[in-house]
């Protein structure tokens, strides 16, 4: 990991180098945020944290900017953690491996957590700096973004003295973010009864892996496969014909990150064997035709295991194979206003069989509020269809673009005096947290920069270096350039 500290900017890659080493998955931040309390402290900054365990941490204007409006850096301490099903790795206990190749930093078969890392070391950076110019400053690092936001919903009114704030969460150079979709998670729970198995069969695990996952929100438009829905596909159109009964189903582990991997315990009368073997095969190729872009390594492997005690009844098995295949899944409308964005969306993230019952956790994202109802709609219908209960919850609105931004008029400049050309104005198909903010402080000007990350929430996710310069440039020039108070 030495190698990471030697690259430029230095003081952020070296921040970024420790925040790998201190473990800090969503809800298991108080190490991370430990280590970054203890360090401000010994600079003599000052340092709340807040009931939820938020950070904020305040530094004083350098000489002659003390009357510059107040600024917020923005990140979140949290990581999504994602590994590969050969990796062994305990995202809990175990550093991150980040190792270059070339222009960009990886992680050794696990998330890097550049999302949101990446952002967090740049403010930490500038707050152990000694020659960056800037106003009155203020990092405020939230925790649980990625499974929640409970960070950005339990931020108070009063706890920020910022006029605008920078979110540091966007991932690609060139482009400044303005506005982003709100969500909402949806749970469905589908009570199951259990028959005994019967004499004569044979079981197998069925497992459906290589594919490459990824945002849910960032790559949903990237038409890459969901493997819950696949494996859902594949028992749907041949249960009837392999004779095949259920006993168990699991698929992801992040509502918000698009499965890549998904596996079911089936059995098959003995006879039906080989025409099982032959009809995974047959599906495998067809994946892979049908995915030959989006998704060429798509592996359905069987493996005979032992015969489970029981098996979901005939009622049970159909009504779970029939809601996981008509579950609705990937972009549901793209923006008529903005080229190339996705409005509303929905992701089947996550499937987990228990004894009583089969729960499906799915997360609905869009532009608009009337996008999400819709879709909240479509969810609710099928829960009833199938004899399911439906929970939503957690729903955050999104935050509401604003043309008329000072800070983004004067990103875009910046950016364009730096660089030459003009920067894209974005709105994101991801959940920023600065819809969150804008209800305790709804005059607060927000915008959010970053460097370009590819495939965040999946261990594919890299950082490219030559943009964390660049990102790194563009946002001390920013903070130069913040006007006086009115």
């Amino acid at each position: 990991m030495s190698s990471l500290s030697q690259l430029q900017p230095q003081p952020l890659w070296q921040w970024f180098e420790q925040i790998c080493a201190i473990p800090h998955p969503s809800k298991h931040e108080a190490a991370l945020s430990q280590y970054i309390q203890n360090w401000a402290k010994d600079r003599q900054l000052e340092v709340i944290e807040d009931k939820v365990g938020n950070l904020i941490i305040r530094k004083d204007a350098t000489p002659g900017m003390e009357n510059r409006k107040p600024v917020v850096i923005q990140a979140h301490i949290d990581m999504v953690p994602q590994k590969n099903a050969d990796k062994e790795h305990d995202f809990v206990k175990d550093p991150i491996q980040p190792w270059i190749d070339g222009d960009w930093v990886k992680a050794q078969g696990t998330t890097l957590g550049a999302d949101n890392g990446i952002g967090m070391a740049s403010a930490l950076a500038i707050l152990g700096s000694d020659d960056i110019p800037h106003g009155p400053l203020e990092v405020l690092l939230t925790i649980d973004e990625e499974a929640g936001m409970t960070g950005a919903f339990g931020l108070e009114a009063g706890m920020l003295r910022g006029e605008i704030l920078i979110n540091t969460d966007s991932e690609q150079e060139g482009e400044i973010y303005m506005g982003c979709a709100g969500g909402v998670d949806a749970e469905i729970t589908l009570p199951m009864v259990w028959e005994a198995t019967g004499d004569g069969f044979q079981a197998f695990n069925l497992t459906l892996s290589g594919l490459k996952g990824g945002h849910s929100g960032v790559n949903i438009h990237l038409g890459r496969g969901n493997a819950n829905k696949l494996l859902a596909r594949f028992l749907f159109e041949h249960s009837e014909s392999l004779q095949l009964e259920l006993a168990e189903f699991n698929g992801g582990s992040l509502r918000n990150a698009i499965p890549r991997e998904a596996s079911a315990t089936i059995l098959v009368p003995a006879e039906q064997a080989t025409a099982l073997s032959e009809a995974a095969a047959a599906f495998q190729a067809l994946l892979r035709e049908e995915l030959a872009v989006a998704d060429p390594a798509a592996c359905l492997t069987l493996t005979e295991v032992p015969l489970p005690a029981k098996v979901m009844s005939e009622q049970s098995q159909n009504t779970l194979i029939d809601l996981l295949h008509a579950c609705p899944n990937g972009v549901m409308r793209m923006s008529d206003e903005i080229e190339g964005v996705t409005e509303t969306s929905l992701n089947l993230g996550v499937i987990n069989t228990s004894e009583q019952d089969v729960k499906l956790l799915c997360l609905i994202r869009s532009l608009i509020d009337s996008g999400r109802s819709q879709i909240e709609g479509m969810l609710i219908a099928l829960a009833n269809l199938a004899g399911a209960e439906i929970d939503l919850s957690g729903a955050y609105p999104g935050w509401k673009p604003d043309s008329q931004s000072p800070v983004m008029a004067i990103v875009r400049d910046t950016y364009q005096d730096i660089y030459h050309k003009e920067p894209v104005i974005m709105v994101i198909h991801a959940g920023l947290e600065c819809g969150l903010f804008k209800e305790p402080y709804p005059a607060m000007d927000m915008v959010s920069i970053g460097p370009t990350i590819r495939f965040p929430h999946s261990p594919d996710e890299m950082v490219n270096i030559t943009t964390v310069g660049q990102y790194w440039q563009l946002l001390l020039a920013v903070l130069e350039r913040i006007p006086e108070k009115a």
